[in-house]
Order: structure tokens, then C-alpha cells, then sequence
């Protein structure tokens, strides 16, 4: 298949000198690049006038920012939002990006360890920061002016700095270079089945803050000339989904997992797409067979994390999707299933990218010995369990979620696409229980649809009746929320807690 981003023999095409902003505002002026739904009417922003925001911006940086400096950006959705990175990118700084959501421990740990002497916000984050950063509104700067020249950087140059989500520990600075925009393009064209066909146009529920929201969407759009829509979600709404769809002429979404989880709870049906990609948990057999039902077409699976990202996707025009697996290696990164000595293995290991990957992070900023643990030889461990079935990958967990119970290694993700099957679980988290006699127990977390009375004996039953006899949940226990990170995963390691401190009692 031919992919963006590389070249006919699979090869990264990166040339000596890069820089994402020329990337993404490289596209006919006239044509659209942001479709604005942020205000009480649509806008359609042209790439000329995203050039004018950008340039506006930068020459304002210029007198206080040098290369490699870090810059914020702590703004939601929006043409300003893209603007601020390509600025920064253009005079050769280091973006970070912030989000609106954040609490105020959130953006001291972010901005501090950054070393972000100004932001770019709007007045509501200029209220947040309360003295953390020099605050600069980025919709006042002028745009008129003459052009601002694209620094000389190279495709190894830093250019983003993206904090983790912290699921497994306090979150960590990814520095990623200007060549990490070239290494999404592969997996985010697979993901959307081809994405750049005639009227396709993009959007994502995600905020741009995220890896998700900024490289699956908003600069893989503009570097390929299709439409990006921007809309202020605070809360995903079921409704104002389907409303910023039909208003953007949306052909092709990101949705997270979480958001697929709530469009299924009302049944909801999204007809006129012509691609939907998820990625961040694995969807089970049911949710998939739900997305057919729902917009017609397959789900698109993509894999990978901030440290590397789009290095695995489904791609239903090229192949058909296996439920439990996460799709094949997108071309260009050479993803493994390794053991142990850092050897690729046909057996359960740990999933891992070979150096090299274009979408792979240069280190974590100021974290040395968290970046060499982070590496096995010439492989970056991403922390998941996988084994290969094919070409396939499947998805087994995160190394420290697989439950060991009576010698038996179970993978959560599997109970937990068995549980959404039942119609009445909203959503659910399993974990393993310390247990004096198996080691682990199986134990789950279940949100109840409203209004269902489902028992924990009727889901122990229902997975039985489906899965291994060793691998239902032992104990079930019934809760109105579960703890997620902003980024809408399940925070396992809050539920482990909980449990822990059960066993102990």
C-alpha cells in the first residue's frame, strides 16, 4: 500500500532539514483547514489565514523566545490552538501542551518541569495559571506583518514536549523532534482507510492537549490537505457528537474507547462516515460488531502511546479486523513481541519498537534513568504484553496488569470486552486481588447501566459461559463511577489499590 510518509520501499521519507509548522501550512492558501465550530456560527478558516495567526504569533515570540526554548500552549480546540504550536515550531521553540481540565497540581508539576517561562492561553487559562506562567492571549497578537521565516531545523531537532497521562506513575515529559509528524502519517492514513480521499474531513471528541488529539488529528489533517473540525466538548455529549458531525460534515472521527463506550450505552447511530479509528484500550468483539450496526463500517483499531505512537492499526479496505487484536505493524516501524533478553519471540512478551521508528520519542525531558529503563537494546518496551498471532498483534495488557492465578496469566482486556457484552454493564475494570491460595483473584469493577439490577452471580455466570472457567471474576462489586484519567482509561492502578487494601482488611 501506498502510505504518506514513505517512500515505495518503505522507508521514511525525511529530508535533511524539517520543520512540522512548513509541514502543515504547506497546502494551496485558498484552501480550508480548519472548520471552526467553537463560535455560534461555523467559520471556515483557510490555510492563508492560519499562515496570517501563525506568523502573528511568532513575530510576537521572536523578541522573547529562543530556539529550544519551551512555550505552553493551554488552549482548547480551536485555529488558535493550531496556530500557537505552528508558531512555535516555526521559530524553532519547543511547544507544551497543556490542558483545560488540568487542577492546579496538574499544571505546577507540567509548566514546572517544562520550564515554561510564557504560555499561550486565552483569558479562562490565563485565570488557571494564577502566577505559574507569564500568560499571553493568543487571540490578540496582530496578524498583519510581513512573514516570519521558518527556522533551520532538522528532522532530529526537539519540537514537542508531551506529558504522559500517568497511568503508571507520575507523568514524564516525552520529547519528541520534528520528524514525529512524518511518523504518524502511515498509521493515521491505515486508521482511516486511506485517509485524503475526495470530501474527507476530520474530527475527534479528544482535546488537542493529548498525542491522540494532536497527531492523529490536527497536524496529520493539515500536513495532508484535509479539513480538521474544531469544537469545544467539555464533556462528551452523545448528542452534541451527532450535532458536530452533521454541522462539520465530519467523514472520518478518532473516537476514544470511552466515547464509543457511550455512544453504544444510547444505542446512537452516525450515518454519512466514512471512516471511525479508536485507539488507547482494545474493543472487544461486541463493541465492534455494535460499530458495523452503528455507522456501517468497521472500527479501525490503531495502536501506540505518547512515548510512540501509531506504530500498529487495523485498516478495514486492506484487511479485515480480528476482535482482540489491535492490527498489524504499520509500515515503517518494526514492532516486536520480545522476551525477557530483548529477543523477538512467537510466545507472549512484551510488545516493543525498534529504534528508528520516525514517531519515536528523542528521551524523556530531564529523566535519564526513566529513559534508559524505557529501552531493551535497540528496542523501545512499551510497557504491554502482546503475542502475535499472524501478522496480527494481540493485545495481552499492560505488564503489570496480566492477573497470575493458580499458575494461570490472565489478560484483563479480555474479561472486560466479555462483561461489555452483557447488556447491562456500562463500563468495567478488572484487576488481580491478592489471594493467599492463587496468588490473584480475578476481581471486577462494574458500572451498571441506569436502571439495570444485573448480580454479580449473573455476570460470573455470563462469563463462564464464554470465556475459561479459571478466568471469571471471582468477586464482582458494583460502583457508580469508575477512576479515569482525563483521557477517559480506566485507572487500573487505582483500582489495585482498592483491592489491596480489601485483602488487607
Amino acid at each position: 500500500m501506498n502510505l504518506p510518509g514513505l517512500d515505495k520501499d518503505g522507508s521514511w521519507l525525511i529530508p535533511e532539514r524539517l520543520n512540522m509548522a512548513a509541514q502543515c501550512l504547506g497546502q494551496s492558501s485558498g484552501k480550508t483547514a480548519i472548520i471552526d465550530l467553537t463560535g455560534p456560527t461555523r467559520r471556515d478558516v483557510s490555510f492563508a489565514e492560519l499562515s496570517d495567526m501563525t506568523d502573528g504569533l511568532a513575530r510576537a515570540l521572536r523578541a522573547r523566545i529562543s530556539p529550544g526554548d519551551r512555550v505552553g500552549v493551554l488552549l482548547s480546540q480551536s485555529p488558535w490552538c493550531a496556530a500557537a504550536h505552528l508558531a512555535i515550531w516555526k521559530i524553532g521553540a519547543i511547544s507544551v501542551p497543556l490542558f483545560k481540565l488540568f487542577k492546579r497540581d496538574a499544571l505546577v508539576s507540567r509548566v514546572g518541569d517544562a520550564g515554561c517561562a510564557i504560555v499561550l492561553t486565552d483569558s479562562e487559562g490565563a485565570d488557571m495559571l494564577d502566577g505559574l506562567a507569564e500568560p499571553w492571549l493568543a487571540g490578540r497578537v496582530g496578524i498583519d506583518g510581513d512573514a516570519v521565516a521558518f527556522a533551520e531545523t532538522g528532522p532530529e531537532d526537539p519540537a514537542v514536549l508531551i506529558y504522559t497521562s500517568g497511568t503508571t506513575g507520575s507523568p514524564k515529559g516525552a520529547l519528541h523532534a520534528h520528524r514525529v509528524l512524518t511518523g504518524h502519517l502511515p498509521g493515521v492514513a491505515m486508521s482511516h482507510d486511506h485517509l485524503g480521499q475526495a470530501g474527507d474531513c476530520l474530527w475527534t471528541p479528544a482535546d488537542w492537549a493529548w498525542i491522540g488529539g494532536l497527531f492523529d488529528v490536527l497536524m496529520p489533517g493539515l500536513a495532508l490537505g484535509v479539513p480538521v473540525v474544531a469544537a469545544r466538548m467539555a464533556k462528551f455529549s452523545v448528542e452534541e457528537c451527532v450535532e458536530v458531525i452533521a454541522k462539520g460534515g465530519v467523514r472520518n472521527v478518532f473516537f476514544p474507547p470511552t466515547a464509543l463506550r457511550m455512544l453504544k450505552a444510547e444505542e446512537a447511530k452516525v450515518p454519512g462516515l466514512r471512516s471511525v479509528a479508536s485507539g488507547g484500550e482494545p474493543l472487544g468483539a461486541e463493541m465492534l460488531a455494535w460499530g458495523r450496526r452503528a455507522f456501517g463500517l468497521d472500527i479501525n483499531e490503531f495502536y501506540g502511546q505518547t512515548e510512540c505512537n501509531m506504530v500498529a492499526s487495523s485498516c478495514g479496505i486492506d484487511f479485515p479486523a480480528r476482535p482482540g487484536c489491535i492490527g498489524k505493524a504499520v509500515p515503517g516501524h518494526d514492532v516486536a513481541v520480545i522476551d525477557a533478553q530483548g529477543a523477538p519471540t512467537d510466545e507472549e512478551g512484551d510488545v516493543a519498537v525498534r529504534r528508528g521508528s520516525a514517531s519515536m520519542m528523542l528521551r524523556y525531558w530531564n529523566r535519564p534513568d526513566a529513559t534508559a529503563e524505557k529501552f531493551r537494546g535497540d528496542w523501545l518496551v512499551t510497557g504491554d504484553r502482546g503475542v502475535w498471532e499472524g501478522d496480527y498483534l494481540r493485545f495481552v495488557g499492560r505488564e503489570d496488569d496480566v492477573i497470575t492465578s493458580a499458575g494461570y496469566r490472565i489478560g484483563p482486556a479480555e474479561i472486560e470486552d466479555c462483561l461489555l457484552t452483557h447488556p447491562d454493564v456500562a463500563t468495567c475494570g478488572v484487576i488481580g486481588k491478592p489471594d493467599k491460595l492463587r496468588t490473584e483473584i480475578v476481581k471486577a469493577y462494574v458500572v451498571r447501566r441506569a436502571g439495570a439490577e444485573v448480580t454479580e452471580e449473573d455476570l460470573q455466570n455470563w462469563v463462564k459461559e464464554r470465556l475459561a472457567s479459571y478466568s471469571y471474576p471471582r468477586e464482582i462489586e458494583f460502583l457508580e463511577a469508575l477512576p479515569m484519567t482525563v483521557t477517559g482509561k480506566v485507572i487500573r492502578k487505582d483500582l489495585k489499590a482498592r483491592a489491596k487494601a480489601e485483602a488487607a482488611r
